[in-house]
């Protein structure tokens, strides 16, 4: 019984952690080709760092793009 309880809170860990990166991921991808950042892009697609670079890129380095 306690093992199967932990298994399933280790399946719901998993999904959960899934849903995050795979929103940040969509999120910080969007916003680099929408940007024209060619290179992060590429840097986005590759590394899989659960959110954290995807989050960082969005908050810090990418560049809101400006309408005159």
């Amino acid at each position: 019984m306690t093992n199967e309880i932990l298994g399933m809170g280790f399946w719901l860990f998993l999904g959960v952690l899934m849903a995050w990166s795979l929103f940040w991921k969509g999120l910080a991808l969007w916003r680099s080709a929408r940007l024209g950042s060619k290179k992060w892009f590429v840097v986005l697609l590759v590394l899989n760092t659960v959110g954290i670079l995807e989050i960082l890129y969005i908050y810090v380095f990418s560049k809101k793009h400006q309408e005159n």
